[in-house]
């Protein structure tokens, strides 16, 4: 998908970099969070939030994982100590059937993800 800069795409932009600034700040949660995608991905070199779903007892984060992988990451928000449940997936299985918002959301997402492995590499 095209990007043109539109509200929309600059809306999402700010709340990705959000989201990624906060899962890399040094705050407990987002330690928790942190560790946890760098147990199952020792490459994680970026990582945006996709979609959140708050349940009851569990928070349900989708995550793109530096450019190519998508995480959707169950964990408890009660008790740390129960494992979190994580299910990987292709981006192009992942693009399989999205609204156009967030088809716009994970262009973006691509995007800045881009951005920060082009700066490491430099």
């Amino acid at each position: 998908m095209k990007l043109i800069g539109s509200k929309t795409e600059q809306d999402m932009r700010r709340q990705l970099m959000c989201s990624h600034d906060a899962l890399f700040s040094q705050v407990p949660e987002a330690i928790t969070k942190l560790r946890i995608l760098q147990n199952k991905f020792p490459n994680l070199l970026t990582a945006y939030s996709l979609h959140w779903i708050p349940e009851q007892g569990e928070d349900i984060i989708t995550y793109l994982i530096n450019t190519d992988t998508v995480a959707i990451v169950e964990t408890n928000r009660h008790d740390l100590n129960i494992e979190p449940i994580i299910e990987t997936m292709m981006l192009s299985e992942y693009r399989i059937g999205l609204s156009k918002q967030d088809r716009i959301k994970l262009a973006v997402a691509l995007e800045l993800a881009q951005e920060v492995l082009r700066s490491i590499d430099k």
